[in-house]
């Protein structure tokens, strides 16, 4: 049991037989009268929204939404299947339980399954969904203006207005809360063309380490054109320039010392 005295947002209760759940609440102590919670709730079911006020003393029975995350299957004439990750059962939902986003939904996409005491009454898609574009008017080069728009079939056979260069194929992000284009998905020369800029990344953050081994030669053993010559064996680097010349400088100051057998490192 819970009392309107403990009312929070978000808290869930039942109320003649409805799921509410309450969105704003107010403690109110009038000058005269008694105190009152003014409360505005959402029946959880159908979306409704009311505001009223309670005693801070009424007692309503305390309603638990179980919501689980499942992976969509297929459907058959009006049932939807849904597989529990936990148990892999397939789970049979009413069509009436889906909204209208669900149309952005395709096989092996997760969902969240609210239920009240065993019923499900509702499917939440994810939020941003990646589908393909399976027949719109070709677009054409140059025109990347978002204000025009035309319509476009995914691949689930939604139907949306996305902007006129998009063509058939084109895999594009959508919000399914209101069903709305966000962006084209890169094509594949753009991963290759950040996969270059990791693997440039990565090259001059090992090199100076490479040469980091030249400089600790030339301090401990004093063989600074031993490491002259390592560090001509490295392939070239932005930054290896200066270091290349104070190599040279510290050899050309010591003479060409050679790096000893006893010191271990010949």
């Amino acid at each position: 049991m819970i009392t309107a005295g403990d009312f929070r947002n978000g808290v869930t209760f039942e109320m003649d037989g409805q799921v509410m759940q309450v969105v704003e609440f107010q403690h109110v102590k009038p000058g005269k009268g008694a105190a009152f919670v003014r409360t505005k709730m959402k029946n959880v079911i159908t979306g409704a929204v009311t505001e009223t006020s309670f005693n801070p003393t009424a007692k309503f029975e305390s309603a638990t939404i179980d919501r689980k995350t499942m992976e969509y299957s297929y459907n058959d004439g009006n049932l939807y299947y849904f597989m529990d990750p936990e148990t892999y059962e397939l789970i049979p939902i009413d069509e009436s339980a889906l909204g209208s986003n669900f149309r952005f939904v395709k096989e092996n996409m997760e969902c969240v399954i609210s239920s009240y005491k065993g019923k499900v009454f509702q499917v939440e898609p994810p939020t941003f969904v990646e589908l393909e574009v399976t027949d719109t008017d070709p677009g054409f080069a140059g025109n990347t203006a978002t204000n025009a728009t035309k319509p476009a079939t995914l691949e689930t056979g939604a139907e949306i207005k996305v902007p006129l260069f998009i063509n058939p194929g084109d895999k594009i992000k959508i919000d399914t809360r209101t069903g709305e284009y966000l962006r084209r998905h890169p094509r594949g020369r753009v991963p290759r063309a950040r996969e270059r800029l990791r693997s440039n990344k990565t090259e001059k953050k090992t090199l100076p380490r490479q040469r980091l081994f030249c400089l600790q030669i030339g301090v401990a053993h004093g063989a600074w054109a031993a490491a002259l010559e390592i560090d001509a064996t490295f392939p070239p680097h932005p930054a290896s320039r200066a270091f290349h010349l104070l190599l040279e400088e510290k050899a050309s100051l010591c003479g060409n010392a050679k790096i000893s057998s006893e010191a271990g490192l010949a």
